[in-house]
């Protein structure tokens, strides 16, 4: 612990980093940086307890508590108190500088034992609450984890994690109970004796010293190449992220975001979470992904976070809707004379997509997709029902952003622009400009937990290698091409990304998922592309009929794949079709394993 005098030497620093970041905000001249607004933040802490300052009656979360009930306002003044409550009750427990892993469904609860972990305790270790008991134990014991705060639902799976004898586990919190029991201790009466420990004078975790470069958070990556990694993160990465990535996308203080993707990943944790947090605005969490509608008429979000997976069913569903009216084409004629009258400032989609907005709870504004390459052709399709939809592009890595298109000059196709004060480039190109993207800037991790080798492999004098390959326009956007450890290259040189052609199959109605990989022929002198790909059931029932035979299906898919045949080069062409009649083997984050030899079968 510091002296007095040499943490407020420290936090000057810290201030003088942060006000660095900011003057380069506020000198960026692309035309695309619009929002130079940032106020400078030091550390996680600071940022809570200036937020809290400056809007204390704002909303924070909206939570509902009961299926059925109404939801329930926290205030950015109730948030902070908490969070001070839990903290010290966590220092009194015996967790200073401690690992705290923290796991459940998206609520108030889990948000505040984050920021009571990160803001004064010790190292906070979210968790994906998907993860079997075998999973979560590999993960506690490497992570060193010596207390778990959880929902209901996992309480017996680390009740056993600690009976196996392997981890060094000692104190369960529930964020569930009202009481404490059976060796568990309940997250309301934790808060409550914070509060009146505070009360007597304890100023342990309000007072608590934050070391902006010291590791503060390890999170674990969910790859779809195996072995998950530790990634180390401190107050700087992520307070990077946040002063950074408002400048080309307007956040208000009366936004309301939705909240469904798991919070342990970093995408809707930073994105979805801390940045309505820092910019004053309200986080609503969903009850589930059956009640996503239902929840959206409740609050009335204006931002909403999501993997395209969701976006495309959503867009599907609605134009699904429209064909039933037969409305297809009246609906695809006001959408032509709106783009003409939005030109004039005449929004006619105000009048005429009133209903199609309505599905979004009716004051949507931004959606924002990431986690994976989105067809432009659904973020375009959005923004013709008057809400703006957009892709942004980051890894665990970088806390987790590298870059986001502007709100009021987005490129579809592209996953957009590096954040100010954040450095990209495109190391290795061929002819075509293409080659690795490299991130380099403050929000660029520490480094994988334990792994030095691997740490050394990923960071060059403080640049990531980010493994994905793509090229920048004339303009300064970000055009990703695939992955580097998925390129196909062909006996003749060629190279072949399966996430091009899978995007071309993406645009089959036929084709719910498809996975492009290469084979070679029996003879060893030539490969196959091959693709790999589940149906859409409805579609085909649509298309086909209820009857239709396996053969008339296949015949179907192949129409549909020769079409996206005959606009590639003969390199590029898909071979082989195998049509899966189980979904593919997916990771918790719902992306396709590609190594899983099962995904390449029937």
């Amino acid at each position: 612990m510091l002296t007095k005098e040499e943490y407020e030497a420290l936090k000057k620093k810290d201030m003088d980093y942060a006000l660095d970041i900011v003057d380069k905000i506020n000198n960026d001249p692309r035309p695309g940086v619009l929002y130079k607004e940032s106020r400078p933040i030091m550390d996680i802490k600071h940022m809570i307890e200036t937020t809290a300052e400056m809007f204390p009656d704002h909303v924070c979360f909206y939570q509902k508590y009961k299926k059925g009930e109404p939801y329930t306002r926290i205030t950015y003044r109730e948030m902070l108190e908490r969070v001070n409550a839990l903290g010290t009750a966590l220092i009194e427990q015996g967790l200073k500088d401690k690992r705290i892993a923290v796991i459940g469904s998206n609520c108030s609860e889990w948000a505040i034992s984050y920021l009571s972990v990160l803001c004064g305790t010790g190292i906070v270790v979210p968790m994906d609450k998907e993860l079997n008991v075998d999973e979560l134990e590999q993960l506690v014991v490497q992570s060193e984890v010596c207390c778990v705060i959880m929902d209901n639902k996992h309480e017996k799976t680390f009740e056993e994690i600690i009976n196996r004898g392997n981890s060094q586990i000692k104190l369960l919190i529930n964020m569930n109970k009202s009481e404490d029991g059976n060796g568990v201790l309940s997250w309301d009466q934790l808060v409550e004796k914070g509060r009146k420990l505070i009360a007597a004078g304890d100023r342990s975790f309000i007072d608590a010293q934050i070391y902006a470069e010291k590791m503060s958070i390890l999170l674990f990556t969910s790859g779809t190449t195996g072995v998950s990694k530790g990634v180390m993160l401190n107050h700087r990465n992520l307070v990077v992220d946040l002063m950074a990535s408002p400048t080309v996308l307007k956040v208000n203080d009366w936004d309301i975001f939705f909240s469904v993707l798991p919070l342990h990943h970093t995408y809707e944790c930073t994105s979805g979470f801390l940045m309505p947090m820092y910019k004053g605005a309200a986080v609503a969490y969903c009850e589930g992904l059956k009640y996503i509608q239902k929840n959206l008429e409740e609050v009335k979000p204006t931002m909403f976070l999501a993997v395209p997976v969701l976006f495309e069913t959503l867009y599907k569903k609605i134009w699904k809707n429209i064909r039933k009216q037969g409305k297809e084409k009246t609906v695809r004629r006001v959408i032509a004379i709106n783009k003409k009258t939005k030109k004039i400032g005449l929004d006619l989609g105000n009048i005429f997509f009133k209903d199609i907005r309505a599905v979004f709870g009716g004051r949507m504004r931004m959606m924002i997709s990431g986690g994976a390459a989105i067809s432009p052709e659904v973020l375009e399709g959005i923004q013709d029902f008057g809400i703006m939809a957009l892709q942004g592009y980051g890894l665990t890595e970088c806390a987790p952003m590298g870059a986001l298109n502007p709100d009021k000059m987005p490129k579809s196709e592209s996953a957009g622009i590096p954040f100010p004060s954040c450095g990209m480039k495109i190391v290795d190109a061929d002819e075509d400009g293409i080659g690795e993207i490299w991130l380099g800037g403050g929000n660029v991790m520490m480094g994988y937990y334990n792994m030095p080798e691997a740490t050394e492999e990923a960071i060059t004098d403080g640049w990531f290698h980010t493994g994905d390959l793509g090229y920048m326009d004339d303009d300064g956007y970000l055009i990703i091409t695939g992955r580097k450890k998925n390129v196909i290259i062909t006996k003749n040189g060629k190279n072949v990304f399966p996430e091009e052609l899978e995007y071309y199959l993406s645009e089959i109605p036929l084709i719910k998922e498809s996975m492009v990989f290469d084979e070679e022929t029996e003879d060893g002198t030539d490969q196959l592309i091959v693709a790999a790909v589940t149906l859409d059931d409805e579609e085909i029932e649509d298309s086909l009929g209820n009857d239709a035979s396996e053969k008339e299906i296949r015949e179907a898919v192949w129409n549909a794949v020769d079409a996206v045949n005959a606009k590639q080069p003969f390199f590029k062409k898909i071979k082989k079709v195998i049509i899966r009649k189980e979904d593919f083997v997916k990771n918790t984050s719902n992306k396709i394993i590609r190594y899983a030899d099962d995904n390449k079968k029937q």
